[in-house]
Protein backbone atom coordinates (compact mmCIF):
# COMPACT_ATOMS: atom_id res chain seq x y z
CA UNK A 1 0.00 0.00 0.00
CA UNK A 2 1.59 3.26 -1.20
CA UNK A 3 -0.82 5.79 0.31
CA UNK A 4 -3.75 6.14 2.67
CA UNK A 5 -7.38 6.28 1.60
CA UNK A 6 -9.05 9.66 2.24
CA UNK A 7 -11.48 8.18 4.79
CA UNK A 8 -8.61 6.62 6.75
CA UNK A 9 -6.54 9.81 6.67
CA UNK A 10 -9.55 11.79 7.86
CA UNK A 11 -9.93 9.53 10.90
CA UNK A 12 -6.21 9.76 11.65
CA UNK A 13 -6.38 13.57 11.57
CA UNK A 14 -9.39 13.53 13.89
CA UNK A 15 -7.34 11.58 16.42
CA UNK A 16 -4.34 13.85 16.01
CA UNK A 17 -6.50 16.95 16.59
CA UNK A 18 -8.91 15.48 19.10
CA UNK A 19 -8.96 15.05 22.88
CA UNK A 20 -6.56 12.12 22.92
CA UNK A 21 -3.44 11.91 25.09
CA UNK A 22 -0.06 12.94 23.75
CA UNK A 23 1.37 9.40 23.94
CA UNK A 24 -1.35 8.16 21.60
CA UNK A 25 -0.79 11.04 19.16
CA UNK A 26 2.95 10.38 19.21
CA UNK A 27 2.46 6.71 18.28
CA UNK A 28 0.23 7.69 15.35
CA UNK A 29 2.69 10.34 14.17
CA UNK A 30 5.56 7.85 14.24
CA UNK A 31 3.55 5.42 12.10
CA UNK A 32 2.89 8.23 9.62
CA UNK A 33 6.56 9.22 9.52
CA UNK A 34 7.62 5.62 8.87
CA UNK A 35 4.94 5.31 6.19
CA UNK A 36 3.42 2.27 7.91
CA UNK A 37 0.35 2.63 5.75
CA UNK A 38 -0.90 -0.95 6.02
CA UNK A 39 -0.83 -0.82 9.82
CA UNK A 40 -2.46 2.62 9.85
CA UNK A 41 -5.20 1.43 7.49
CA UNK A 42 -5.95 -1.61 9.64
CA UNK A 43 -5.95 0.64 12.73
CA UNK A 44 -8.33 3.26 11.34
CA UNK A 45 -10.31 1.92 8.38
CA UNK A 46 -13.29 1.23 10.65
CA UNK A 47 -14.40 1.47 14.25
CA UNK A 48 -13.67 -1.66 16.27
CA UNK A 49 -17.04 -3.36 16.19
CA UNK A 50 -18.89 -3.77 19.45
CA UNK A 51 -20.51 -7.13 18.76
CA UNK A 52 -23.05 -9.10 20.75
CA UNK A 53 -20.31 -10.15 23.16
CA UNK A 54 -18.30 -6.92 23.28
CA UNK A 55 -14.91 -6.04 21.80
CA UNK A 56 -11.81 -8.00 20.84
CA UNK A 57 -8.78 -6.89 18.87
CA UNK A 58 -5.09 -6.07 18.88
CA UNK A 59 -3.90 -3.35 21.23
CA UNK A 60 -2.64 -0.03 19.89
CA UNK A 61 -3.77 3.44 18.84
CA UNK A 62 -6.69 3.79 16.46
CA UNK A 63 -10.42 3.36 16.13
CA UNK A 64 -10.02 -0.32 15.18
CA UNK A 65 -7.73 -1.18 18.09
CA UNK A 66 -8.11 -1.93 21.80
CA UNK A 67 -7.05 1.13 23.77
CA UNK A 68 -8.24 3.52 26.47
CA UNK A 69 -10.58 5.26 24.03
CA UNK A 70 -12.27 2.27 22.42
CA UNK A 71 -12.68 0.72 25.89
CA UNK A 72 -14.02 4.03 27.20
CA UNK A 73 -16.45 4.40 24.30
CA UNK A 74 -17.76 0.87 24.79
CA UNK A 75 -18.27 1.53 28.49
CA UNK A 76 -19.99 4.86 27.91
CA UNK A 77 -22.36 3.20 25.46
CA UNK A 78 -23.08 0.46 28.00
CA UNK A 79 -23.70 3.12 30.65
CA UNK A 80 -26.15 4.94 28.37
CA UNK A 81 -28.01 1.68 27.74
CA UNK A 82 -28.21 0.83 31.47
CA UNK A 83 -29.42 4.28 32.46
CA UNK A 84 -32.19 4.13 29.83
CA UNK A 85 -33.04 0.51 30.66
CA UNK A 86 -33.31 1.08 34.42
CA UNK A 87 -34.47 4.71 34.87
CA UNK A 88 -34.35 6.01 38.42
CA UNK A 89 -32.70 2.83 39.71
CA UNK A 90 -29.43 2.59 41.64
CA UNK A 91 -27.48 0.55 39.11
CA UNK A 92 -24.49 -1.62 39.95
CA UNK A 93 -22.01 -3.55 37.80
CA UNK A 94 -19.14 -5.96 38.42
CA UNK A 95 -15.73 -5.81 36.71
CA UNK A 96 -12.93 -8.37 36.49
CA UNK A 97 -9.83 -8.84 34.36
CA UNK A 98 -7.41 -11.54 33.29
CA UNK A 99 -3.59 -11.66 33.15
CA UNK A 100 -3.11 -10.01 29.77
CA UNK A 101 -0.91 -6.99 29.28
CA UNK A 102 -2.88 -3.85 30.18
CA UNK A 103 -5.92 -5.84 31.36
CA UNK A 104 -5.67 -4.25 34.81
CA UNK A 105 -5.36 -0.80 33.20
CA UNK A 106 -8.36 -1.33 30.92
CA UNK A 107 -10.38 -2.64 33.87
CA UNK A 108 -9.50 0.54 35.78
CA UNK A 109 -10.61 2.71 32.83
CA UNK A 110 -13.87 0.74 32.66
CA UNK A 111 -14.51 1.27 36.36
CA UNK A 112 -13.78 4.98 36.09
CA UNK A 113 -16.27 5.51 33.26
CA UNK A 114 -19.00 3.58 35.07
CA UNK A 115 -18.39 5.57 38.25
CA UNK A 116 -18.40 8.87 36.36
CA UNK A 117 -21.86 7.96 35.09
CA UNK A 118 -23.23 7.42 38.60
CA UNK A 119 -23.11 3.62 38.42
CA UNK A 120 -21.84 1.64 41.41
CA UNK A 121 -18.91 -0.65 40.60
CA UNK A 122 -17.97 -3.90 42.31
CA UNK A 123 -14.35 -4.31 41.31
CA UNK A 124 -12.17 -7.41 41.54
CA UNK A 125 -8.91 -5.85 42.72
CA UNK A 126 -6.87 -8.82 41.42
CA UNK A 127 -7.25 -11.00 38.35
CA UNK A 128 -10.07 -13.54 38.43
CA UNK A 129 -11.61 -16.03 35.96
CA UNK A 130 -14.44 -15.02 33.65
CA UNK A 131 -16.92 -17.50 35.16
CA UNK A 132 -16.45 -16.01 38.64
CA UNK A 133 -17.47 -12.64 37.22
CA UNK A 134 -20.65 -14.24 35.88
CA UNK A 135 -21.28 -15.72 39.33
CA UNK A 136 -20.61 -12.38 41.04
CA UNK A 137 -23.05 -10.49 38.79
CA UNK A 138 -25.86 -12.79 39.84
CA UNK A 139 -24.87 -12.97 43.50
CA UNK A 140 -24.45 -9.20 43.92
CA UNK A 141 -27.62 -8.35 41.99
CA UNK A 142 -25.78 -6.35 39.34
CA UNK A 143 -27.43 -5.15 36.17
CA UNK A 144 -24.32 -5.76 34.10
CA UNK A 145 -20.68 -6.74 34.22
CA UNK A 146 -17.50 -6.48 32.19
CA UNK A 147 -14.60 -8.88 31.83
CA UNK A 148 -11.38 -7.53 30.33
CA UNK A 149 -9.96 -10.46 28.37
CA UNK A 150 -9.18 -11.69 24.89
CA UNK A 151 -9.55 -15.31 25.99
CA UNK A 152 -7.01 -17.50 24.16
CA UNK A 153 -5.85 -14.99 21.54
CA UNK A 154 -2.13 -14.12 21.13
CA UNK A 155 -0.47 -11.64 23.50
CA UNK A 156 -1.06 -8.65 21.19
CA UNK A 157 -4.80 -8.93 21.79
CA UNK A 158 -7.16 -7.77 24.47
CA UNK A 159 -10.91 -7.50 24.74
CA UNK A 160 -14.04 -6.48 26.57
CA UNK A 161 -16.84 -8.95 27.33
CA UNK A 162 -20.13 -7.39 28.39
CA UNK A 163 -22.70 -9.24 30.50
CA UNK A 164 -26.34 -8.74 31.41
CA UNK A 165 -28.11 -9.06 34.75
CA UNK A 166 -28.40 -12.86 34.49
CA UNK A 167 -24.62 -13.23 34.31
CA UNK A 168 -24.77 -14.15 30.62
CA UNK A 169 -23.77 -12.16 27.59
CA UNK A 170 -26.50 -9.86 26.29
CA UNK A 171 -29.20 -11.45 24.16
CA UNK A 172 -31.83 -10.05 21.79
CA UNK A 173 -33.04 -7.32 21.89
CA UNK A 174 -30.66 -5.95 24.54
CA UNK A 175 -27.51 -6.87 22.61
CA UNK A 176 -28.60 -4.65 19.72
CA UNK A 177 -29.65 -1.89 22.10
CA UNK A 178 -26.15 -1.84 23.65
CA UNK A 179 -24.51 -1.90 20.21
CA UNK A 180 -26.69 1.01 19.08
CA UNK A 181 -25.70 3.07 22.13
CA UNK A 182 -22.00 2.39 21.53
CA UNK A 183 -22.18 3.26 17.84
CA UNK A 184 -24.13 6.45 18.62
CA UNK A 185 -21.07 7.96 20.36
CA UNK A 186 -19.48 10.12 17.68
CA UNK A 187 -17.03 12.17 19.76
CA UNK A 188 -14.57 11.03 22.43
CA UNK A 189 -15.64 14.05 24.50
CA UNK A 190 -18.94 12.24 25.12
CA UNK A 191 -17.08 9.68 27.23
CA UNK A 192 -16.91 10.47 30.94
CA UNK A 193 -13.50 9.44 32.26
CA UNK A 194 -13.54 11.29 35.62
CA UNK A 195 -13.39 8.68 38.38
CA UNK A 196 -15.73 8.89 41.38
CA UNK A 197 -13.96 6.99 44.15
CA UNK A 198 -17.00 6.49 46.38
CA UNK A 199 -18.74 4.60 43.58
CA UNK A 200 -16.04 1.92 43.31
CA UNK A 201 -16.15 -0.91 45.85
CA UNK A 202 -13.57 -3.69 45.92
CA UNK A 203 -14.88 -7.27 45.94
CA UNK A 204 -13.64 -9.30 48.89
CA UNK A 205 -12.52 -12.90 48.98
CA UNK A 206 -15.97 -13.82 50.30
CA UNK A 207 -17.07 -14.21 46.67
CA UNK A 208 -14.22 -16.69 46.07
CA UNK A 209 -15.28 -18.66 49.11
CA UNK A 210 -18.96 -18.73 48.19
CA UNK A 211 -18.25 -19.66 44.57
CA UNK A 212 -16.00 -22.56 45.60
CA UNK A 213 -18.54 -23.73 48.17
CA UNK A 214 -21.33 -23.77 45.59
CA UNK A 215 -19.14 -25.64 43.08
CA UNK A 216 -18.31 -28.32 45.66
CA UNK A 217 -22.01 -28.83 46.41
CA UNK A 218 -22.52 -29.90 42.77
CA UNK A 219 -20.26 -32.97 43.12
CA UNK A 220 -22.03 -36.19 42.08
CA UNK A 221 -19.49 -38.88 43.06
CA UNK A 222 -17.73 -37.71 46.26
CA UNK A 223 -17.33 -41.30 47.45
CA UNK A 224 -15.30 -42.19 44.33
CA UNK A 225 -13.09 -39.14 44.92
CA UNK A 226 -12.61 -40.17 48.53
CA UNK A 227 -11.31 -43.55 47.42
CA UNK A 228 -9.22 -42.06 44.59
CA UNK A 229 -8.19 -38.82 46.30
CA UNK A 230 -4.55 -39.36 45.35
CA UNK A 231 -5.34 -39.38 41.62
CA UNK A 232 -2.27 -37.80 40.02
CA UNK A 233 -3.33 -34.54 38.37
CA UNK A 234 -1.10 -32.08 36.53
CA UNK A 235 -2.55 -28.60 36.15
CA UNK A 236 -1.37 -25.57 34.17
CA UNK A 237 -3.09 -22.16 34.09
CA UNK A 238 -0.91 -21.23 31.05
CA UNK A 239 0.08 -17.95 32.78
CA UNK A 240 -3.57 -17.04 33.36
CA UNK A 241 -6.27 -16.68 35.98
CA UNK A 242 -6.83 -20.41 36.49
CA UNK A 243 -4.15 -20.40 39.19
CA UNK A 244 -6.43 -18.34 41.44
CA UNK A 245 -9.23 -20.90 41.75
CA UNK A 246 -8.66 -24.22 39.95
CA UNK A 247 -6.22 -25.70 42.51
CA UNK A 248 -8.56 -24.55 45.29
CA UNK A 249 -11.56 -26.16 43.57
CA UNK A 250 -9.70 -29.46 43.13
CA UNK A 251 -8.73 -29.37 46.80
CA UNK A 252 -12.33 -28.69 47.85
CA UNK A 253 -13.49 -31.68 45.82
CA UNK A 254 -11.02 -33.81 47.77
CA UNK A 255 -8.06 -34.25 45.44
CA UNK A 256 -4.76 -34.34 47.33
CA UNK A 257 -2.17 -35.00 44.62
CA UNK A 258 -2.22 -32.00 42.27
CA UNK A 259 1.03 -30.90 40.60
CA UNK A 260 1.21 -27.36 39.22
CA UNK A 261 3.34 -26.68 36.14
CA UNK A 262 5.54 -24.09 37.83
CA UNK A 263 6.92 -22.57 34.62
CA UNK A 264 3.37 -21.56 33.69
CA UNK A 265 2.00 -20.85 37.17
CA UNK A 266 2.78 -17.12 37.34
CA UNK A 267 0.26 -14.87 35.53
CA UNK A 268 2.06 -13.17 32.65
CA UNK A 269 0.49 -11.37 29.69
CA UNK A 270 3.50 -12.15 27.49
CA UNK A 271 2.77 -15.90 27.81
CA UNK A 272 6.52 -16.59 27.64
CA UNK A 273 6.40 -20.40 27.46
CA UNK A 274 3.87 -20.74 24.64
CA UNK A 275 3.22 -19.43 21.14
CA UNK A 276 -0.52 -19.16 21.82
CA UNK A 277 -2.11 -19.46 25.30
CA UNK A 278 -4.73 -21.74 23.81
CA UNK A 279 -5.51 -25.16 25.33
CA UNK A 280 -6.65 -26.29 21.88
CA UNK A 281 -3.02 -26.15 20.74
CA UNK A 282 -0.78 -29.15 21.43
CA UNK A 283 2.20 -26.85 21.95
CA UNK A 284 0.43 -25.05 24.82
CA UNK A 285 0.20 -28.33 26.76
CA UNK A 286 3.70 -29.61 25.99
CA UNK A 287 5.18 -28.61 29.37
CA UNK A 288 2.19 -30.16 31.16
CA UNK A 289 2.55 -33.43 29.29
CA UNK A 290 6.29 -33.53 29.99
CA UNK A 291 5.59 -33.12 33.70
CA UNK A 292 2.79 -35.71 33.57
CA UNK A 293 5.12 -38.23 31.91
CA UNK A 294 7.77 -37.60 34.58
CA UNK A 295 5.42 -38.37 37.45
CA UNK A 296 3.20 -40.91 35.65
CA UNK A 297 0.11 -38.76 36.14
CA UNK A 298 -3.46 -39.85 35.48
CA UNK A 299 -4.75 -36.58 34.05
CA UNK A 300 -3.54 -33.28 32.59
CA UNK A 301 -5.66 -30.12 32.85
CA UNK A 302 -4.76 -26.74 31.28
CA UNK A 303 -6.89 -23.60 31.24
CA UNK A 304 -6.78 -20.53 29.00
CA UNK A 305 -5.93 -17.02 30.32
CA UNK A 306 -9.43 -16.16 31.58
CA UNK A 307 -10.13 -19.75 32.73
CA UNK A 308 -13.35 -20.32 30.86
CA UNK A 309 -11.93 -23.13 28.67
CA UNK A 310 -9.94 -26.24 29.51
CA UNK A 311 -7.87 -28.71 27.49
CA UNK A 312 -7.04 -32.16 28.80
CA UNK A 313 -4.61 -35.01 28.12
CA UNK A 314 -5.07 -38.64 29.15
CA UNK A 315 -3.07 -41.85 28.82
CA UNK A 316 -3.99 -44.23 26.02
CA UNK A 317 -3.75 -48.01 26.34
CA UNK A 318 -0.02 -47.83 25.62
CA UNK A 319 0.53 -45.38 28.47
CA UNK A 320 1.20 -42.44 26.13
CA UNK A 321 -0.41 -39.07 26.80
CA UNK A 322 -2.78 -37.93 24.09
CA UNK A 323 -4.79 -34.73 23.83
CA UNK A 324 -8.56 -34.97 23.69
CA UNK A 325 -10.37 -32.42 21.58
CA UNK A 326 -13.32 -30.37 22.79
CA UNK A 327 -15.91 -32.72 21.34
CA UNK A 328 -14.33 -35.74 23.01
CA UNK A 329 -14.04 -34.09 26.42
CA UNK A 330 -17.56 -32.65 26.25
CA UNK A 331 -19.06 -35.99 25.23
CA UNK A 332 -17.17 -37.85 27.96
CA UNK A 333 -18.21 -35.31 30.59
CA UNK A 334 -21.89 -35.41 29.67
CA UNK A 335 -21.86 -39.21 29.36
CA UNK A 336 -20.34 -39.43 32.84
CA UNK A 337 -22.78 -36.96 34.39
CA UNK A 338 -25.87 -38.62 32.94
CA UNK A 339 -24.62 -42.07 33.99
CA UNK A 340 -23.81 -40.86 37.52
CA UNK A 341 -27.15 -39.04 37.84
CA UNK A 342 -28.92 -42.18 36.63
CA UNK A 343 -27.08 -44.39 39.13
CA UNK A 344 -27.98 -42.03 41.97
CA UNK A 345 -31.63 -42.03 40.91
CA UNK A 346 -31.52 -38.30 40.22
CA UNK A 347 -32.98 -38.37 36.70
CA UNK A 348 -36.65 -37.42 36.91
CA UNK A 349 -37.40 -36.73 33.24
CA UNK A 350 -37.18 -32.98 33.72
CA UNK A 351 -33.45 -32.55 33.07
CA UNK A 352 -31.72 -31.27 29.94
CA UNK A 353 -28.38 -31.02 28.13
CA UNK A 354 -27.25 -28.32 25.68
CA UNK A 355 -24.63 -28.04 22.93
CA UNK A 356 -24.22 -25.97 19.76
CA UNK A 357 -24.87 -26.60 16.07
CA UNK A 358 -21.16 -27.10 15.33
CA UNK A 359 -20.57 -29.46 18.27
CA UNK A 360 -20.57 -33.26 17.92
CA UNK A 361 -23.96 -34.92 17.51
CA UNK A 362 -22.75 -37.63 19.89
CA UNK A 363 -23.88 -35.50 22.84
CA UNK A 364 -27.45 -35.54 21.55
CA UNK A 365 -27.34 -39.33 21.09
CA UNK A 366 -26.15 -39.78 24.69
CA UNK A 367 -28.93 -37.54 26.05
CA UNK A 368 -31.57 -39.35 23.99
CA UNK A 369 -30.43 -42.74 25.33
CA UNK A 370 -31.02 -41.49 28.89
CA UNK A 371 -34.38 -39.85 28.02
CA UNK A 372 -32.89 -36.47 28.85
CA UNK A 373 -33.99 -33.45 26.79
CA UNK A 374 -31.38 -32.13 24.37
CA UNK A 375 -31.15 -28.64 22.90
CA UNK A 376 -28.88 -27.16 20.25
CA UNK A 377 -28.06 -23.47 20.09
CA UNK A 378 -26.07 -21.23 17.80
CA UNK A 379 -22.29 -21.16 18.26
CA UNK A 380 -21.17 -19.28 21.35
CA UNK A 381 -21.89 -19.92 25.00
CA UNK A 382 -24.08 -16.81 25.22
CA UNK A 383 -26.82 -18.87 23.59
CA UNK A 384 -26.42 -21.74 26.05
CA UNK A 385 -26.49 -19.24 28.93
CA UNK A 386 -29.61 -17.60 27.53
CA UNK A 387 -31.38 -20.95 27.33
CA UNK A 388 -30.46 -21.76 30.95
CA UNK A 389 -31.98 -18.44 32.03
CA UNK A 390 -35.10 -19.07 29.93
CA UNK A 391 -35.66 -22.54 31.42
CA UNK A 392 -34.67 -21.65 34.99
CA UNK A 393 -37.27 -22.98 37.42
CA UNK A 394 -38.93 -25.03 34.67
CA UNK A 395 -36.32 -27.68 33.89
CA UNK A 396 -33.02 -28.75 35.47
CA UNK A 397 -29.84 -27.99 33.56
CA UNK A 398 -27.25 -30.72 34.06
CA UNK A 399 -24.50 -29.64 31.69
CA UNK A 400 -23.65 -28.05 28.37
CA UNK A 401 -20.64 -27.79 26.13
CA UNK A 402 -19.22 -26.69 22.82
CA UNK A 403 -16.44 -27.98 20.62
CA UNK A 404 -14.17 -25.05 21.47
CA UNK A 405 -13.25 -26.56 24.87
CA UNK A 406 -15.94 -24.75 26.87
CA UNK A 407 -18.21 -26.61 29.30
CA UNK A 408 -20.55 -25.84 32.17
CA UNK A 409 -21.99 -28.05 34.89
CA UNK A 410 -24.91 -26.73 36.96
CA UNK A 411 -26.62 -23.34 36.97
CA UNK A 412 -24.18 -21.24 39.05
CA UNK A 413 -23.00 -19.17 36.08
CA UNK A 414 -24.15 -18.33 32.56
CA UNK A 415 -20.90 -18.82 30.66
CA UNK A 416 -18.45 -21.62 30.08
CA UNK A 417 -16.53 -22.37 33.24
CA UNK A 418 -13.12 -24.04 33.35
CA UNK A 419 -13.02 -23.95 37.16
CA UNK A 420 -16.14 -26.08 37.44
CA UNK A 421 -15.08 -28.16 34.43
CA UNK A 422 -11.64 -28.98 35.87
CA UNK A 423 -13.24 -30.18 39.09
CA UNK A 424 -15.73 -32.38 37.27
CA UNK A 425 -13.24 -33.76 34.74
CA UNK A 426 -11.07 -34.79 37.71
CA UNK A 427 -14.16 -36.29 39.40
CA UNK A 428 -14.94 -38.18 36.18
CA UNK A 429 -11.37 -39.56 36.06
CA UNK A 430 -11.67 -40.67 39.70
CA UNK A 431 -15.05 -42.29 38.98
CA UNK A 432 -13.67 -44.41 36.13
CA UNK A 433 -10.45 -45.25 37.95
CA UNK A 434 -12.58 -46.40 40.88
CA UNK A 435 -14.18 -48.85 38.45
CA UNK A 436 -10.78 -50.06 37.24
CA UNK A 437 -11.05 -48.10 34.02
CA UNK A 438 -9.61 -44.86 32.61
CA UNK A 439 -10.89 -41.86 30.67
CA UNK A 440 -9.40 -43.28 27.47
CA UNK A 441 -11.08 -46.64 27.96
CA UNK A 442 -14.33 -44.87 28.85
CA UNK A 443 -14.11 -42.97 25.58
CA UNK A 444 -13.71 -46.18 23.55
CA UNK A 445 -16.67 -47.74 25.34
CA UNK A 446 -18.71 -44.62 24.62
CA UNK A 447 -17.86 -44.90 20.91
CA UNK A 448 -18.74 -48.60 20.92
CA UNK A 449 -22.11 -47.80 22.49
CA UNK A 450 -23.18 -44.75 20.49
CA UNK A 451 -21.00 -44.78 17.37
CA UNK A 452 -17.53 -43.44 16.62
CA UNK A 453 -17.87 -39.74 15.90
CA UNK A 454 -14.78 -37.88 14.73
CA UNK A 455 -14.53 -34.15 14.18
CA UNK A 456 -11.92 -31.81 12.84
CA UNK A 457 -11.75 -28.02 12.84
CA UNK A 458 -9.88 -26.21 10.09
CA UNK A 459 -9.33 -22.48 10.72
CA UNK A 460 -8.07 -20.13 8.02
CA UNK A 461 -6.73 -16.77 9.20
CA UNK A 462 -7.38 -13.68 7.06
CA UNK A 463 -6.17 -10.52 8.78
CA UNK A 464 -7.08 -6.89 8.24
CA UNK A 465 -9.45 -5.24 5.79
CA UNK A 466 -8.50 -7.44 2.85
CA UNK A 467 -8.84 -10.54 5.01
CA UNK A 468 -12.38 -9.59 6.05
CA UNK A 469 -13.29 -9.14 2.39
CA UNK A 470 -11.80 -12.54 1.49
CA UNK A 471 -13.79 -14.27 4.23
CA UNK A 472 -16.99 -12.62 3.05
CA UNK A 473 -16.24 -13.72 -0.50
CA UNK A 474 -15.64 -17.32 0.59
CA UNK A 475 -18.98 -17.48 2.39
CA UNK A 476 -20.77 -16.06 -0.65
CA UNK A 477 -19.13 -18.67 -2.86
CA UNK A 478 -20.30 -21.53 -0.64
CA UNK A 479 -23.75 -19.99 -0.20
CA UNK A 480 -24.52 -19.48 -3.87
CA UNK A 481 -22.38 -22.23 -5.41
CA UNK A 482 -23.09 -25.15 -3.10
CA UNK A 483 -20.81 -28.16 -3.69
CA UNK A 484 -22.56 -31.20 -5.16
CA UNK A 485 -20.77 -33.80 -3.04
CA UNK A 486 -18.20 -34.11 -0.27
CA UNK A 487 -16.04 -37.11 0.55
CA UNK A 488 -17.66 -39.15 -2.19
CA UNK A 489 -21.17 -38.64 -0.82
CA UNK A 490 -23.86 -36.42 -2.30
CA UNK A 491 -24.91 -33.34 -0.32
CA UNK A 492 -28.58 -33.85 0.47
CA UNK A 493 -29.28 -30.95 2.82
CA UNK A 494 -28.16 -27.33 3.14
CA UNK A 495 -28.81 -25.34 6.30
CA UNK A 496 -28.32 -21.60 5.89
CA UNK A 497 -28.60 -19.98 9.32
CA UNK A 498 -28.16 -16.50 7.85
CA UNK A 499 -31.29 -16.98 5.73
CA UNK A 500 -32.93 -19.10 8.44
CA UNK A 501 -33.67 -21.86 5.94
CA UNK A 502 -33.08 -25.60 5.64
CA UNK A 503 -33.26 -26.95 2.08
CA UNK A 504 -33.70 -30.57 1.04
CA UNK A 505 -31.51 -30.63 -2.07
CA UNK A 506 -33.14 -33.83 -3.33
CA UNK A 507 -36.71 -32.54 -3.39
CA UNK A 508 -36.00 -28.81 -3.43
CA UNK A 509 -38.36 -28.27 -0.51
CA UNK A 510 -37.35 -26.03 2.35
CA UNK A 511 -38.39 -25.19 5.90
CA UNK A 512 -37.63 -22.53 8.46
CA UNK A 513 -34.78 -23.01 10.97
CA UNK A 514 -35.94 -22.28 14.50
CA UNK A 515 -32.86 -20.33 15.58
CA UNK A 516 -31.78 -16.67 15.34
CA UNK A 517 -29.93 -15.61 12.21
CA UNK A 518 -26.19 -16.29 12.07
CA UNK A 519 -23.66 -16.42 9.23
CA UNK A 520 -23.28 -20.21 9.24
CA UNK A 521 -23.66 -22.71 6.40
CA UNK A 522 -24.07 -26.42 7.07
CA UNK A 523 -23.75 -29.16 4.44
CA UNK A 524 -25.13 -32.61 5.27
CA UNK A 525 -24.26 -35.58 3.04
CA UNK A 526 -26.20 -38.74 2.29
CA UNK A 527 -23.88 -40.80 4.53
CA UNK A 528 -24.32 -38.45 7.51
CA UNK A 529 -21.22 -36.28 7.27
CA UNK A 530 -21.72 -32.69 8.39
CA UNK A 531 -19.57 -29.72 7.38
CA UNK A 532 -20.20 -26.27 8.83
CA UNK A 533 -18.64 -23.06 7.51
CA UNK A 534 -18.59 -20.07 9.84
CA UNK A 535 -16.64 -16.81 10.08
CA UNK A 536 -15.33 -16.36 13.62
CA UNK A 537 -17.02 -13.67 15.65
CA UNK A 538 -13.90 -12.93 17.71
CA UNK A 539 -10.92 -13.58 15.43
CA UNK A 540 -9.95 -12.80 11.80
CA UNK A 541 -10.70 -16.39 10.77
CA UNK A 542 -13.13 -18.51 8.81
CA UNK A 543 -13.73 -21.90 10.42
CA UNK A 544 -14.74 -25.21 8.86
CA UNK A 545 -16.12 -27.87 11.20
CA UNK A 546 -16.16 -31.39 9.78
CA UNK A 547 -17.94 -34.30 11.46
CA UNK A 548 -17.91 -37.93 10.29
CA UNK A 549 -19.18 -41.12 11.89
CA UNK A 550 -18.88 -44.90 11.71
CA UNK A 551 -19.81 -47.90 13.85
CA UNK A 552 -17.26 -49.35 16.30
CA UNK A 553 -18.56 -52.85 17.09
CA UNK A 554 -15.16 -53.94 18.43
CA UNK A 555 -12.98 -51.63 20.53
CA UNK A 556 -9.91 -53.39 19.14
CA UNK A 557 -10.78 -51.95 15.71
CA UNK A 558 -10.46 -48.37 16.95
CA UNK A 559 -7.14 -47.73 15.19
CA UNK A 560 -8.43 -48.99 11.85
CA UNK A 561 -11.68 -47.03 12.09
CA UNK A 562 -9.82 -43.91 13.21
CA UNK A 563 -7.59 -44.09 10.12
CA UNK A 564 -10.62 -44.50 7.86
CA UNK A 565 -12.37 -41.48 9.38
CA UNK A 566 -9.22 -39.37 9.09
CA UNK A 567 -9.02 -40.22 5.41
CA UNK A 568 -12.67 -39.30 5.01
CA UNK A 569 -12.12 -35.91 6.62
CA UNK A 570 -9.07 -35.21 4.44
CA UNK A 571 -11.09 -36.02 1.33
CA UNK A 572 -13.90 -33.70 2.42
CA UNK A 573 -11.48 -30.84 3.06
CA UNK A 574 -9.85 -31.46 -0.30
CA UNK A 575 -13.26 -31.31 -1.97
CA UNK A 576 -13.95 -27.99 -0.24
CA UNK A 577 -10.63 -26.64 -1.54
CA UNK A 578 -9.76 -25.04 1.81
Amino acid sequence: MKELEISVLSKINNWLRGSYDEATKKEISELLESQSFTELTDSFYKDLEFGTGGLRGTMGPGSNRINKYTIGTATQGLCNYLIKKYPGEKISVAIAHDSRNKSDYFAKITAEVFSANGIHVYFFRELRPTPELSFAIRHLGCRSGVMITASHNPKEYNGYKAYGSDGGQFKTPDDQMVMDEVSAISDINEVKFDRVDKSIEYISEEIDELYLKKITELSVSPEAIQRQHDLKIVFSPIHGTGITLVPAALKRFGFTNVTIVEAQAVPDGNFPTVIYPNPEEKEALSLSITKASEIDADLVLATDPDADRVGIAVKNNEGEFILLNGNQTGSLLINYLLSAWEQKGKLTGNEYIVSTIVTTKLIGDIAESKNVSFYETLTGFKWIGALITELQGKKTFIAGGEESYGYLVGELVRDKDAVISCAFIAEMAAYYKDQGSSLYQAMLTMYQTYGFYKEKLVSITKKGKTGAEEIKSMMERFRFNTPVSLGGSKIVCLKDYELGKETDLMSGSSKKLDLPKSDVLQFITADGCIVSARPSGTEPKIKFYCSVKTALPDINEFGIKDKQLNEKIEQIMHDLAV
